[in-house]
């Protein structure tokens, strides 16, 4: 959920969320007609992107030993295309004065109407020899809006990728769209020679291109190719009406650059629209646009920049340093405002003291949190998991709170509770952090909890108090779910960051364990030629966890993660100490879990997961690695869909997935059903393993415990997402197959799995 806190905020203040106008209006999607299609060797374009391509150029930055510059940013959000019928709804009651704040648009009867915006100066200094070093400082922020956090401010920024015109694939919403400049380009595109053009005093050739295929995810616009260098000058992306990417109509960049030599190019200006609603892509649908200007000024070259030019020091647009008067910003803005844009600072000012429009914001919260703020301070919360169902409790209530002065909050302390209607035991989970360095995020924390958790079905998980069991608190399950623990347990944790997105944390936790249903699943072992029930285990965790390229905004004890193609790779290692507060064992436990999203050309985005891990000691099961299951029939990551809980148990392990989202590629082709703009999905999980002899001698129940260890488990399968209607298309079903081991008590050869995906 989280790009789409924006559609909240618009469901609210509207019934119905068009394109918008762009600023060039001469680059209506473009059809090239058959006539003027010429073969790549008669083609005039051809030969100039030729030339192009042979002087491919080089982000200038990277070709100086250090730089610095100005960055100047605004961003807006509009609700667009609202007719007058729209303005009179009851919503609107003593807040229509907002109206006349809206533009008209080129439609008669038509409104646009600004409901955030956001200035930020930025000071950039980067470095490339000997080690590569960036740091980007705010000087000033100036925001406005329907919400004006940390939290609007950065969903609203990374809407927004940074592209390089020169890559043969263009990542937009992290989906790849081929470049009109790539190599590969004709094989997407027909390109169309209009003539000459002068841009800023370069004579320029100008380049009409369009997609050969509409219905596949590309763009059209034009190209201004300097006739001196063949650089690119500016270049226009517009993407066409059919795009087939959730909750969005369609986006607009208009590039522009500067070419000091034959070899490199700086950016010099990006405007950025994207125009997104959630019932339709028809021209007069409601929606919301977000626009995005940036102006780069002011560089400089080979300035010798000392080390302490790139301390760290984290800082956020909200802190009061960077709140600047209207004298400053009317110094210092790279452009002007426009009237619309002006206007928006006055309208929320009048906004702010309406009933109404609290009323509309505090809604918004809730829907995109999860959590109902109180007095300032307190969230109750989380809504999302109040309800659940297992076959140990029954129907399961959980209602919780957490301290919530501001998203920056440098402590926080959480609790929840939760009642099994079933069982009729009261659990809890208290938590408390504090963190002491907002640079390199020092923090401390404390928690316990008494809870029934399923522990089969996560490999490598958090040892976090406050996480959610979806294994052991969902609705919708398949077969017996017995398999469940109850679990008291007391924690303590201190974690640092010494270098961006690179965490290092030690946990200490003393846990009893022991079976929520004996009578159906046994956790009983042996020790010593005695039998036990109930496991003590004190132990110990430290891991290390990186996150290149990761992004965040907010700076509490608390962050808000963006969607990136970072890779998360983490390494643990657990020591159980025997004897400490009545600990039965003493073990070692090494483990290794690495993600990465990888975008494959225009082919799509694959999705890679390896998790390995093993055991230096014989262990009960209580304490074993669990092949994780998945019997329920919703989605779930990291999990294998046709493993029942504890089917396979691991002292040594590997397990590997990958998911390839093809983004509609193969669909697109298929008449009729391409209507539909489905897409497809193709995936394939295995899981190798071992077990001692000595480690299932150790339990006492009837658990029939084995690895996959003669051979490889595999499943595999496809699936179909992007189903739904207009441009809401949020459910996706998934076809699985089992590969082998069908001879288990219990497996199944086939299965359904569904969920809701929120992303573009």
């Amino acid at each position: 959920m989280k790009y789409f806190r924006i559609f909240f905020l618009s469901l609210i203040l509207t019934s119905a969320f068009s394109f918008s106008q762009v600023r060039e209006t001469d680059i209506d999607e473009v059809q090239i007609s058959a006539s003027k299609k010429l073969k790549k060797k008669d083609n005039p374009a051809y030969k100039i992107l030729q030339e192009v391509w042979k002087r491919k150029k080089s982000n200038g930055l990277s070709q100086f030993e250090d730089y610095q510059f100005e960055e100047y940013e605004k961003i807006e959000l509009d609700l667009s295309n609202l007719d007058s019928t729209f303005t009179k709804k009851k919503i609107f009651n003593k807040v229509d004065f907002i109206f006349k704040y809206a533009d008209t648009l080129d439609q008669p009867n038509q409104l646009s109407l600004p409901v955030y915006f956001n200035e930020t100066l930025y000071k950039n200094f980067g470095r490339n020899r000997p080690a590569k070093k960036e740091k980007r400082e705010i000087i000033a922020n100036k925001s406005s809006g329907l919400t004006s956090s940390d939290a609007m401010a950065n969903t609203a920024k990374n809407l927004y990728k940074e592209i390089d015109i020169y890559d043969n694939v263009l990542n937009f919403f992290n989906i790849g769209f081929t470049s009109p400049i790539a190599t590969d380009g004709f094989s997407a595109y027909d390109y169309e020679l209009l003539g000459e053009e002068s841009i800023d005093g370069n004579d320029c050739y100008r380049i009409k291109y369009a997609p050969k295929r509409k219905d596949v995810l590309s763009m059209y616009g034009v190209l201004y190719i300097s006739k001196d260098n063949y650089a690119v000058v500016r270049a226009t992306l517009k993407s066409t009406k059919s795009i087939n990417v959730n909750f969005v109509n369609g986006f607009y960049y208009d590039l522009e650059f500067d070419n000091p030599s034959d070899s490199i190019f700086l950016p010099k200006k990006n405007y950025q629209e994207i125009q997104m609603s959630i019932f339709g892509k028809k021209e007069k649908s409601k929606s919301i646009v977000a626009k995005k200007t940036v102006i780069f000024s002011d560089y400089l070259f080979d300035q010798n920049l000392s080390d302490e030019v790139f301390d760290k020091k984290v800082t956020s647009l909200t802190d009061s340093e960077f709140i600047k008067d209207d004298a400053y910003w009317k110094e210092n803005r790279k452009e002007e405002l426009s009237k619309t844009e002006a206007n928006v600072y006055t309208m929320m000012d009048e906004l702010h003291d309406v009933p109404q429009f609290k009323k509309a914001v505090k809604i918004y919260e809730v829907v995109s949190s999860g959590y109902y703020n109180a007095f300032k301070a307190i969230d109750f919360g989380d809504i999302y998991s109040i309800v659940g169902f297992n076959d140990v409790e029954g129907f399961r209530l959980r209602v919780g709170a957490r301290t919530y002065f501001s998203a920056n909050d440098s402590w926080r302390a959480a609790f929840y509770t939760a009642y099994g209607f079933k069982d009729h035991q009261l659990k809890y989970g208290l938590e408390y952090r504090k963190m002491f360095n907002r640079d390199n995020r020092f923090t401390l924390g404390v928690g316990t909890r008494r809870d029934i958790l399923q522990l089969g079905a996560q490999l490598t998980g958090d040892e976090g108090i406050m996480t959610r069991s979806f294994a052991s608190s969902g609705v919708l399950s398949s077969g017996d779910n017995f398999y469940l623990s109850s679990v008291n347990q007391v924690s303590g944790f201190a974690a640092i960051d010494p270098f961006k997105n690179f965490t290092v944390r030690l946990d200490a936790t003393h846990q009893t364990t022991k079976s929520a249903l004996p009578d159906k699943f046994s956790l009983d072992f042996y020790k010593n030629g005695q039998i036990f029930s109930e496991l003590n285990d004190s132990k110990l965790v430290m891991s290390v966890t990186a996150r290149p390229g990761a992004v965040f905004s907010q700076y509490g004890v608390d962050r808000y993660e963006h969607s990136t193609l970072a890779p998360t790779i983490m390494l643990k290692y657990t020591q159980g100490l025997e004897g400490v507060l009545g600990s039965d064992f003493n073990y070692s436990k090494l483990q290794l879990y690495y993600f990465q999203p990888i975008l494959l050309k225009s082919f799509g985005r694959l999705l890679l997961n390896v998790e390995a891990g093993k055991n230096f000691n014989k262990l009960p099961l209580a304490l074993q690695n669990i092949i994780p299951g998945n019997q329920s029939y919703n989605l779930m990551p990291n999990t294998f869909a046709l493993l029942n809980y504890y089917e396979f148990v691991a002292d040594e392990y590997v397990t590997f997935q990958a998911e390839h989202h093809f983004n509609g590629k193969i669909l697109s082709y298929i008449p009729l059903i391409k209507k539909l703009k489905l897409r497809e999905v193709g995936f394939y999980r295995t899981a190798l393993g071992s077990l001692m002899e000595r480690s299932v001698a150790m339990n006492v129940g009837n658990q029939n415990l084995s690895a996959p260890e003669k051979k490889p488990y595999y499943e595999y399968g496809f699936g179909i997402e992007n189903i739904g209607f207009g441009n809401v298309r949020i459910l996706r079903v998934d076809f699985n197959w089992r590969g082998n081991y069908l001879e288990n008590p219990g497996a199944k050869k086939f299965g359904i799995k569904f969920g809701f995906q929120y992303y573009f």
